[in-house]
């Protein structure tokens, strides 16, 4: 196979590529010691079986730009197909502001054609592809160069059977008429805010047990410091503090070095320096905050009033509608979707969209007692009342 270090062998790839329905395409990439996450490695396939028609991209080689792929990404004539795109995604958007459309995520797909919620791509090409998937390079140092025959093997295996996986499930997805299903899946990947984390947004990921609001300010501002700090270092949030130390520090509300110095959850290295100013100034703005402007938590799902009994019948009738239509039953809805509707609440995906259709309607209109559920053997069906 081949490894591609230039930006013209690159650019003659693409505009090969350009000529083609589809591309596949996967990343390998490090980050356990940075922020953002480090590319490493890009692989790239289109149809056919010559060598020439699947290739490797070192981006850690001097001088080679990924703008030439940015343009293929940018071609609406070519579906772009990635498995599980989440993080490949994030790589490109941060990189390149840029998104691969149109996009298909074999596992979005995957789920819609009923073969269980975020099933695996080894899984995928054992059942599609009918081949093994050595996934022994999986955790190697893709960083690390040169890189030996077998992780070569095992990168460009990752697109080579994704073009088998992606012929089966697109013609799947037509022949049952599945396509807005799959787009609606793959909308939050390709929204900015998916992958931009606003500091002052950034203690919401944290998990707290107090309504305390001036606790919660301190937090705020400890979680947006640490966030800011990360970033413009681009180290791994946990290496500046960790969450429980946040929690700590906004309980005894230390003052100057020698009170962090008394801390027991954070690391020595945040006792001084740039990261100990930064914790100091963010449990002082943390004290100003006026109450007016205290963090408010989500807590409506814990004040929610279930009834049980309603709540048990949308699980029936959601298994039902699942089998009916053979996807999983955690694609339609999540269990505290159903205890949010059996609680009065209307909103969330599964009242939206395909699942409204699939399931929506008509545990609204189970809620409303307008229909009912009888069952036949292991079949359930709904009557209208």
């Amino acid at each position: 196979m081949k490894t591609l270090t230039t930006t013209r062998e690159l650019a003659d790839f693409c505009e090969m590529a350009a000529a083609h329905p589809y591309v596949t395409i996967d990343t390998e990439f490090l980050r356990e010691r940075t922020y953002y996450s480090k590319l490493c490695l890009i692989q790239l396939a289109v149809k056919g079986d010559d060598a020439e028609c699947a290739v490797l991209v070192d981006p850690l080689v001097e001088g080679l730009s990924l703008e030439p792929l940015y343009e293929l990404f940018r071609d609406e004539n070519v579906v772009k197909v990635f498995h599980a795109a989440r993080q490949d995604l994030e790589i490109f958007f941060i990189e390149g502001n840029v998104f691969p459309i149109p996009l298909f995520d074999t596992q979005a797909a995957a789920m819609v054609c009923g073969f269980g919620e975020q099933v695996g791509y080894e899984t995928l090409v054992r059942k599609i592809a009918k081949e093994p998937l050595d996934k022994s390079s999986r955790f190697t140092d893709w960083s690390r160069r040169p890189l030996t025959d077998a992780q070569k093997t095992y990168a460009v295996g990752d697109v080579t059977h994704l073009r088998v996986v992606y012929e089966y499930l697109s013609k799947q997805i037509e022949k049952t008429n599945r396509s807005k299903w799959v787009e609606e899946e793959l909308k939050v990947l390709l929204s900015p805010e998916t992958y931009v984390i606003a500091p002052e947004n950034a203690w919401k990921r944290l998990k707290t047990r107090t309504n305390s609001g001036r606790f919660l300010a301190i937090v705020r501002e400890l979680a947006a410091f640490r966030e800011i700090y990360a970033q413009s270092r681009n180290v791994p949030r946990n290496r500046v503090y960790k969450d429980e130390a946040i929690m700590e520090l906004a309980s005894t509300k230390p003052a100057n070095i020698q009170d962090l110095g008394r801390s027991r959850l954070l690391q020595r290295e945040a006792r001084r320096g740039d990261i100990a100013d930064g914790i100091l100034a963010a449990i002082a703005a943390g004290l100003k905050v006026e109450p007016e402007d205290f963090p408010k938590p989500d807590r409506s799902r814990e004040k929610l009033q279930v009834n049980p009994a309603l709540a048990d019948l949308l699980r029936v009738l959601l298994k039902s509608k699942a089998e009916n239509e053979g996807v999983a039953v955690k694609l339609i809805a999540t269990s505290a979707e159903l205890d949010a509707i059996a609680a009065g609440q209307r909103g969330g995906k599964s009242l939206s969209g395909w699942r409204n259709e699939v399931f929506g309607k008509d545990a609204l209109r189970l809620c409303n007692g307008e229909i009912a559920l009888t069952a036949k053997g292991s079949v359930v069906k709904v009557v209208s009342l």
